[in-house]
């Protein structure tokens, strides 16, 4: 089996498993940071990737944005701040739960239903994405044409709430894409004379634009972010409000599966991603609930909902990305782009070429997910303690710094830095 020889591949040495733990302890963390999500983190350390073999870079991004999407509940729970988008449903019920002094009930369903969706899609990824490239694999380009088509449309009606600003910023993206050499006809396009432009906008200092400056200027314009509350509520003294019951788990196991599956079957949309799939999980939990007098009073229900489905959409939005090539998130997306850097082939004939990496990279998801599920039921209350002791003010001037290091790294161009900023 694939999966079989994926574990073979990614023990047969130590580097790839040290950076897929090491990328699950870092996404935890900066799930968990407030204001730092897990695409400007994984786009301020893919230049580190650089120096690392291939699987080991692919499972340091992959292992990030698996474990960012759990690390992101620890503060709506304990602070009512999400630390990333998906989160937000979360701090719906985790937030009263922390009032009521049970903030370590709701952490351990959270990284229960977290670790059970994303096994879940895990598994849909190791032993469906095969199956799928084979039919992908007999596109020719009409149809492939039809697809990404099919994908932009998506894409543009998710962006914001106006579907012309969302096609227009598609549009966009496709003109940046064509700055550079042709490939079939070798003519220069956009390039305007400018040498670094020829090869086309380099992609790292891209991403440190797109997804780390932006993110720092958000942060520098918000105060309330920068000097924000973070004091824990008191927990409370009862056993059984630091734990989850069987009872309590046994109840949430209906609504786990349901929001799983939601999760897995948005999370294979592209460019719709984890932050709908955990409101729409969410709202359903709800509707179908018995007891909808306790939602946004503390419901342990909720929780397990949000938490299911978006870390349900991990696994799921890579499908697309190795059948296809299209991401299923800005996640997947990032990783796609290290995987260009390092000369992988994104298709379904990716199984083929490289079927020992790709299942590596799956093995390595695999064994993040039992990672994060020993980290965050034991060490959650941990990691949220040394959150509010580490004030936002400190953290994005290191930020902002390493972004220009990082750029000009690539090519010691300033013009890359310039690029970045723009």
């Amino acid at each position: 089996m694939g999966i079989i020889d994926g574990f073979e591949t990614l023990f047969s040495a130590w580097q790839p498993v040290f950076f897929a733990l090491l990328g699950t302890v870092i996404g935890l963390i900066a799930g968990a940071l407030p204001g730092v999500s897990s695409s400007a983190t994984i786009a301020l350390l893919i230049p580190v990737t650089f120096y690392m073999d291939t699987l080991s870079a692919l499972a340091f991004i992959y292992t990030i944005s698996k474990s960012a999407d759990f690390g992101g509940s620890i503060p709506a729970i304990l602070f009512n701040t999400p630390g990333t988008a998906q989160a937000s449903a979360t701090q719906q019920e985790g937030f009263p739960l922390t009032l009521q002094g049970k903030q370590g009930k709701a952490l351990r369903m959270a990284v229960l239903a977290s670790a059970q969706g994303d096994v879940c899609s895990e598994l849909l990824l190791i032993f469906g994405a095969a199956y799928i490239a084979v039919y992908a694999a007999q596109m020719g380009p009409p149809e492939y044409v039809a697809v990404y088509f099919c994908a932009f449309i998506i894409i543009g009606s998710v962006l914001g709430r106006s579907i012309v600003k969302g096609l227009l910023s598609t549009l966009l993206g496709i003109l940046l894409a064509l700055v550079g050499f042709d490939s079939i006809t070798a003519d220069e396009r956009y390039a305007f004379g400018i040498d670094y432009l020829l090869e086309g906008i380099s992609l790292v200092p891209l991403l440190l634009g797109v997804f780390v400056m932006s993110e720092v200027f958000v942060q520098i314009a918000d105060r309330k972010a920068l000097t924000g509350d973070r004091s824990i509520a008191p927990e409370s003294d009862k056993p059984e409000d630091r734990r989850v019951t069987w009872p309590e788990y046994k109840r949430c196991l209906p609504v786990i599966y349901r929001s799983t599956a939601i999760g897995a079957a948005i999370g294979m949309l592209p460019g719709i991603g984890a932050a709908v799939a955990c409101f729409v999980a969410y709202a359903e939990a709800r509707r179908v609930s018995k007891n909808k007098d306790t939602w946004g009073k503390g419901e342990i229900e909720g929780v397990a909902a949000a938490e299911a489905s978006n870390n349900a959409t991990s696994g799921a939005n890579l499908i697309p990305l190795l059948t296809l090539g299209i991401p299923g998130s800005t996640s997947a997306a990032l990783l796609a782009g290290v995987m260009l850097i390092h000369g992988v082939t994104i298709g379904p004939s990716v199984f083929v070429t490289s079927h020992n990496l790709v299942y590596g990279l799956f093995a390595s998801g695999l064994l993040c997910i039992l990672a994060y599920l020993v980290i965050g039921y034991w060490g959650s209350g941990f990691v949220g303690r040394m959150i509010a002791l580490v004030p936002a003010r400190m953290i994005y001037p290191f930020i902002f710094v390493t972004c220009f290091v990082a750029a000009y790294a690539l090519r010691q161009a300033l013009f890359d830095m310039a690029l970045m900023l723009f």
